[in-house]
């Protein structure tokens, strides 16, 4: 069941992603080059060259998780990250995976409560 919501911490990695890479490959690239842990309820988002499959690996009850996607036509618009960024937004990933491209972005202030 697909399980992800806007709850989640998503962690983007901006590499382009061989997509023949299973569990134990992407939580290497997970824990090597994002310096994260796969089992922490985070979600991992990976994207090939081509930008047309991406991954998503995440850590439920139970186990790990992958949700791939490949698009028959058309490619993801890659999130716009400052240097060294990783972290995306629900709102960001829904977007790139429903194929909507914003060009102007405009988002009012909001209150976020701080993680401790």
């Amino acid at each position: 069941m697909f399980s992800l919501s806007s709850g989640h911490d998503f962690q983007y990695y901006a590499s382009p992603c061989d997509m023949r890479k299973g569990f134990d490959s992407l939580c290497g690239i997970v824990r090597h080059e994002l310096r994260g842990e796969p089992c922490s309820g985070q979600v991992f988002i990976f994207i090939n060259k081509p930008r047309n499959t991406t991954k998503l690996l995440h850590w439920e009850a139970g186990g790990l998780v992958i949700y791939h996607k490949r698009l028959e036509k058309g490619t993801f618009a890659l999130p716009k990250l400052k240097a060294g960024q990783t972290q995306i937004s629900w709102a960001d990933l829904v977007l790139m995976i429903e194929g909507i491209t914003i060009e102007k972005i405009v988002q009012k202030p909001r209150f976020h409560l701080k993680k401790t």
